[in-house]
């Protein structure tokens, strides 16, 4: 399973890229939004930063200024991926964009429906939300695995990103059912280090080593 870092903060991609663990980025216009900068400014230094896909979301909510949107996006870099929320307009813009080899990453996705109108309408990613989905009462993992084995039986080249992910153990639950991918804030990427027996065996090898060297 691959991950994904869902961000939009320049300084928290230039930190974590070094591990060499990311694989892309995501980001929506919640996450830009607290940046206060250009959207298109942000979207060009991220994707040429992150040599991997990044998900740049349209702002419109009809299609033709979806599409607008869309192919502006696709022109600031090759591995920028258009991300269009899980509506009737923005599922019309699939196809057309599957054709002009535009890559779309489909976002609010909460039903086992939803996800397969976006495949078969030709998206190349589709973005469940867990955390939302657990928030509600409902099991947003579960989705993700309905997802998962859907696709695999029809054989459908759409990948499944485990997004709206609140913590560690949803990366771990992700990966355990066959997420594709799993984006993750950068709050959790950081708790992802973190065992507190770690920190104690850390600190009980240089405890020893100092002692011998007294």
């Amino acid at each position: 399973m691959e991950l994904f870092l869902d961000s939009a903060n320049l300084a928290e991609i230039q930190e974590v890229a070094p591990y060499g663990v990311i694989s892309g980025v995501t980001t929506n216009p919640s996450l830009v939004a607290k940046e206060n900068k250009d959207f298109f400014a942000v979207v060009a230094e991220i994707s040429a930063l992150i040599p991997g896909p990044v998900s740049a979301e349209v702002l419109a909510t009809d299609t033709a200024g979806m599409l607008d949107e869309a192919r502006q996006l696709a022109q600031i870099r090759e591995n920028v991926i258009i991300k269009i929320p899980m509506t009737k307009e923005g599922i019309k813009c699939l196809p057309i964009l599957s054709k002009e080899g535009i890559k779309t990453n489909v976002t609010l996705i909460f039903s086992q429906n939803q996800a397969l109108l976006a495949a078969r309408a030709g998206a190349t990613y589709v973005s469940p939300f867990v955390g939302r989905l657990d928030d509600l009462g409902f099991d947003g993992i579960s989705l993700v695995q309905d997802i998962v084995e859907m696709f695999k039986f029809y054989q459908l080249p759409t990948k499944v990103i485990a997004a709206s992910i609140r913590h560690p153990l949803h990366v771990v639950e992700a990966a355990k059912i066959g997420a594709d991918i799993a984006t993750i804030p950068y709050k959790v990427f950081q708790q992802m280090f973190e065992h507190p027996l770690t920190a104690s065996g850390v600190e009980k090898f240089m405890r020893d080593w100092q002692e011998r060297v007294k």
